[in-house]
Order: structure tokens, then sequence, then C-alpha cells
């Protein structure tokens, strides 16, 4: 019995698990969602692919495309062997400025398409809006609970990248009034600015400096 016991606390050990088996279960399911969504991602700007009619959207497409895959390897890497992969991480670098356009633009009432000769550039766009969302969401919830330190790493510093591509559609979008940006009258976003102030020194510092 004794023994038994000395032999499951062993195995509780992190330092024993080899680093291939370096995973919680949580992470293992989490992580498994990632990369079948960076997949499907893949698989959708490819099929996509072939409609676009603006150059610029193509190359926003073949760009991300591009980033997309690099970072699935690199993230299969690191879960399979549990250690840093091959080569370091990188920042997506988008092309568009930060200009968004505001303000609301009559334009005609949405509705689902009914055949694929309605395939637009609009629609792709907001296609790869929504894949890129949906990974930023899918590598958050992954990332909080992996055990595994690299793999954690590797979908934080990926959480960033799809937020920048996310970005970079939507200012395409917004360029082509696809995604409009209403604002509030300026005195209500005055109000909202000015409705927080700095914190002050705080109550636990105070009463550690009294002892």
């Amino acid at each position: 019995m004794q023994n038994q016991q000395n032999q499951t606390s062993q195995n509780t050990q992190t330092y024993q698990v080899p680093p291939n088996l370096n995973h919680g279960g949580h992470e293992l399911f989490d992580v498994h969602e990632v990369l079948s969504g960076s997949i499907n991602t893949l698989n959708t700007y490819m099929l996509m692919r072939e409609f676009v009619k603006d150059p610029e959207l193509r190359d926003i497409l073949d760009r991300q495309y591009q980033f997309i895959q690099d970072e699935y390897n690199l993230t299969c890497e690191c879960f399979k062997t549990g250690q840093h992969p091959s080569k370091r991480t990188e920042p997506y670098m988008m092309k568009q400025n930060n200009d968004f356009i505001y303000g609301m633009t009559p334009t005609s009432p949405k509705k689902p398409m009914q055949s694929t000769s309605e395939i637009s550039d609009q629609f792709i766009s907001g296609t790869m809006l929504s894949c890129c969302k949906q990974g930023a969401s899918a590598r958050t919830m992954a990332a909080t609970e992996s055990t595994n330190p690299v793999v954690r790493r590797v979908l934080a510093a990926s959480i960033a990248n799809c937020i920048e591509m996310a970005y970079e559609i939507s200012l395409y979008q917004n360029k082509h009034k696809y995604y409009q940006v209403p604002q509030l009258a300026q005195e209500d976003m005055q109000q909202i600015l000015n409705s927080y102030a700095p914190a002050q020194t705080s109550p636990m510092q105070n009463n550690n400096m009294t002892h």
C-alpha cells in the first residue's frame, strides 16, 4: 500500500512528466479547438480567394493566410513536443493605416444570398473578420487553461495577432462602407470619457506605512 502511494505521488510530480505529455486535460481540448479552428480558417480563406475582386483584399487575404499557416505550424509543433518551437513567434504587421471613418450613411438592407453568384468582397471580408474574432476568443480560452508554459506563451502571442488581423479587415471594410461606425453625440462622449478618475494611494499601502 505504501509503495502504491509513493508511486502515485511520484506520478503527480510535474518534473517527472515528459515534455510531450506536459499538458492538462482542459488544455488538450481547448488547443484542439484552436488548431481545428485554424484549419477551418485556412480552408475558408482558400475557398473564398477565387471570388475576390479587389486586389487590395486579395493581398490582405494572402498575407493573412500565410501568417495563419505559419502560426498553425508553430502551435502544432510546440503542442506535440511540449518544448519551444523551431522558430520564434512573430507579430503580424498590417498595411492599413489606423484612420476610421465615423458616421452612418444609408445602405441597402442585408439578407442571405440566394446563389454563389452573389458572393462579394463585402461577404468575403466579413467572413474573414468573423474567423479572426473567433480565433482570438478560442486562443484566449486555451491560453488561460494551458499548463504547458511554452504552449501558453505561443497562444498568448497569437491572440494579439488575431486582434491585429481583425483590425486590418475592419479598417478595410470601413473604408468601403461595409462596416460603419456610429458615434455618440460629443456631449455624451465627453461625459463618459470624464466619468473616471485616477486611483489614489492604495489604502493597503497607507496601512503598511502606519505599522
